[in-house]
Formats: C-alpha cells, structure tokens, sequence
C-alpha cells in the first residue's frame, strides 16, 4: 500500500462527487459517481453501498478500482487505484453505517467497501499524464 501526501488528501477532501471505475473478471468497465467516498486514513477509503448494483457485482469478481480525484478547488486531478474489500458486518461496518446514517439519514449502507490505495497516478493533461505519482 501507498500513502497519500499531504497535498493529495487535502485535494481529496474537496471533491463532492467521486467517479469510480470497476471492471467485470472479463474486462467490462462500469463508472458512476459515489457520494460517500471517505479518506479513512493515509492507505485507505471507505466507499458506501447504498445502491450499487454492477459495481457491487465486479467487485466480487475483481477487486481492482479506480477513484478519480478532481473538482474545482482541487487545483490538479489524480487517479488512485487500489484493491477493494467488501465489508458487510462487523465494526467497521457498523461504523460505517453510523456515519452515512447521520450524514443523510434513510441511506441504507448495505455494505462497505474498504479500498486499500496501491497506486496514484496524475491525470492532469500535458507531459506528464498518466505518470505514477505514488
């Protein structure tokens, strides 16, 4: 696993909206936006299933994910990738839940996806794109 800088996770904590990336065992990529996407600490994030149908489905059969980072008070962009562990009782579980749950009550948080960060990657457009930050 790789840690996030300083910069990074204050970038992280900008963004709103979280595109992230999953793929089926055969290859078949699925992105939607994700609201609860949290910074758990410097190696890990925690993803709320609220409504995940496909994604759920290719996380059980490939745990790779890709999390875009980008807004507009972001001041850059950077893809993270990572494996995800499907979490869905327990105490990080039950935390989990406790958060979404006060933050927008009615939410269900059906499962927790624990993402454990192993690469970052920059994304802003020129020379550099694509280049492995972490």
């Amino acid at each position: 696993m790789v840690k996030l800088n300083e910069e990074m996770k204050t970038a992280f904590s900008k963004v709103k909206i979280f595109p992230v990336a999953t793929a089926s065992k055969e290859g078949i990529p699925n992105v939607v936006p994700i609201g609860f996407c949290q910074l758990k600490d410097d190696e890990t994030i925690w993803i709320s299933d609220n409504f995940m149908s496909k994604s759920l489905a290719n996380l059980e059969e490939n745990p790779n994910v890709a999390i875009y980072v980008w807004g507009p008070d972001t001041g850059g962009c950077f893809q993270i990738k990572g494996k995800a562990e499907i979490i869905s009782s327990g105490e990080k579980f039950e935390k989990m839940k406790a958060i979404v749950n006060a933050a927008k009550p009615g939410l269900p948080a059906k499962n927790l996806i624990e993402v454990s960060i192993s690469d970052v990657f920059q994304c802003a457009p020129g020379p550099n794109a694509g280049k492995k930050l972490l």
